[in-house]
């Protein structure tokens, strides 16, 4: 998939991610809320036509069918591209089961057969790989891999076979796809990687599945995106106070990590910003003039309630982590802990129980929590043991709270990959905690802003950079653009060939 923040907010109103299980439970309960699986199936063919037929010119083209439900809406796109001209064969893995949604597709379909075999994908011009969908139990090889990897060009159903639709894993082979078309809500395979760049680009289609479906799924898992967050109001009696203080810890050596922390939080609407000196004050003060420092011991800034949210780790050494930050939760302050806060308790995850946001990378959080395979659930796992949000920063980035609640971030470009990038997300997520958000809103709006921030400044970025995009950022998060209906946007639909 191609960096394309416009598409996600095609996402609105449909933030949830459904694993496979999920969505096997919203497809069973949604005859009893009126629309019966053949209805759904019928729908899913016709959105995977429509979206070939958008992006693709009429090609010889293959639907290579497995015997479950994708395979029925593989049988479904076929016959209807059939009726439009299209010169299209079908190769089915293995019958539909006698009785299914599926058999009842397969039996609509009267045209040409063909083998499933390499040899004849490479035949075709377009290869629609509706074999496996999200709920794929094993890992993909022999021919079905050989037959995928053959494959010109190809548009999967659902995910593209080999795909695991809870944690975009691949599993033996996957093929990778121009395009993706899904169905009712994506999957969390979409978003983490290595699935979302095996996706391509992806429909997200509505085939008429029952909004109240998702009563009998309940999500814990959602998309990034700004409806779950609102950003503060500010009160037109706000003042100052009222906007938080915000606190970094910041050493004498590594000076630039604590300023871009403390720069961040500012223009992320905190009140005041207090950088606490652990010697080389003077440093500070040559920076922002509206940057407060102060060199006094920690004991006596802690007397001050005002100073209630807490950045500890940027540039902030081991030493000094390890010893400030059991001192910061006891005082119950709100802690964002990053950086070398991690090295200070590397394979002690309950040192950090007490803290607000906790924000690894994925070398930090192996070092405390051990190896992360499967992303979303170490997160989680993460979340749960610490009592903490647990950020697990990437380029699929993590947001999990300790009820389960998780969130996947995707509005991050590849360019902020850059050192001192991480420290201005905690000086973010320290801004929001000192205006109010709760911590898991905080962490996640944090990602999104940063981010957006991102792409604003471009291509060739620094962290300084970041600073002045975040105004920017929020107004752009404030005012997202409007689009009439859910598709791709025009820069993504023009990547596709056609």
């Amino acid at each position: 998939m191609s960096f394309d923040t416009a598409w996600l907010h095609t996402l609105a109103g449909r933030p949830e991610l459904l694993a496979p299980q999920e969505m096997a439970r919203a497809d069973a309960a949604s005859p009893g809320l009126g629309v019966p699986g053949p209805v759904l199936m019928a729908n899913a063919g016709r959105a995977v036509a429509r979206a070939v037929q958008a992006r693709f010119r009429p090609c010889r083209t293959l639907v290579l069918c497995g015997p479950g439900n994708n395979g029925g809406d593989g049988y479904v796109a076929a016959r209807l591209l059939a009726e439009q001209g299209w010169p299209i064969a079908v190769a089915a893995l293995a019958p539909p089961r006698a009785g299914s949604d599926a058999a009842w597709a397969a039996a609509q379909w009267h045209g040409p057969a063909a083998r499933f075999v390499p040899a004849e994908a490479a035949r075709a011009g377009l290869v629609i790989d509706a074999v496996f969908g999200a709920g794929l139990a094993r890992d993909v090889d022999g021919l079905v891999a050989d037959t995928l990897r053959a494959s010109q060009r190809v548009v999967a159903v659902d995910v593209p076979s080999g795909l695991d639709g809870a944690t975009g894993a691949v599993r033996g082979f996957a093929p990778q796809a121009a395009l993706t078309v899904t169905f009712f809500r994506l999957k969390p395979g979409h978003l983490l990687l290595p699935g979302r760049e095996r996706c391509g680009a992806i429909v997200l289609a509505d085939i008429g599945m029952p909004v109240a479906a998702l009563d009998q799924v309940r999500p814990r898992t959602f998309a990034n995106l700004p409806e779950l967050w609102p950003l503060p109001r500010l009160d037109p009696e706000a003042h100052k106070y009222a906007r938080g203080h915000v606190t970094v810890l910041g050493s004498a050596a590594m000076t630039g990590a604590a300023r871009l922390a403390a720069d961040a939080a500012r223009r992320a609407g905190a009140g005041m910003v207090t950088i606490a000196a652990r010697g080389g004050g003077d440093v500070y003060r040559a920076g922002s003039p509206g940057l407060l420092v102060n060199e006094a011991p920690l004991a006596e800034l802690l007397q001050d309630p005002r100073r209630h949210v807490w950045v500890c780790g940027p540039g902030l050494g081991a030493d000094t982590a390890r010893s400030a930050l059991p001192v910061l939760i006891a005082a119950q302050r709100t802690v964002v802990a990053d950086a070398d806060a991690f090295s200070a308790f590397a394979g002690d995850p309950d040192a950090f129980r007490g803290a607000a946001v906790l924000t690894p990378h994925a070398g930090e959080f192996a070092r405390v929590f051990g190896p992360a395979g499967d992303r979303l659930a170490a997160a989680r796992v993460a979340a749960s043991r610490t009592g903490a949000v647990v950020l697990l920063k990437g380029a699929d980035t993590i947001v999990a709270a300790p009820d389960g609640r998780a969130a996947i971030n995707a509005s991050a470009p590849p360019w902020l990959a850059t050192a001192g990038a991480g420290d201005v997300l905690a000086g973010i997520i320290a801004g929001l905690l000192g205006q109010g958000m709760p911590a898991w809103e905080a962490a996640a709006a944090g990602a999104w802003l940063h981010g957006r921030a991102a792409v604003l400044a471009g291509p060739g970025m620094v962290a300084e950079d970041l600073i002045p995009a975040l105004t920017g950022a929020f107004a752009a998060t404030m005012n997202p653009p409007k689009f009439a209906t859910p598709g791709l946007s025009s820069a993504r639909r023009n990547g596709v060939p056609e």
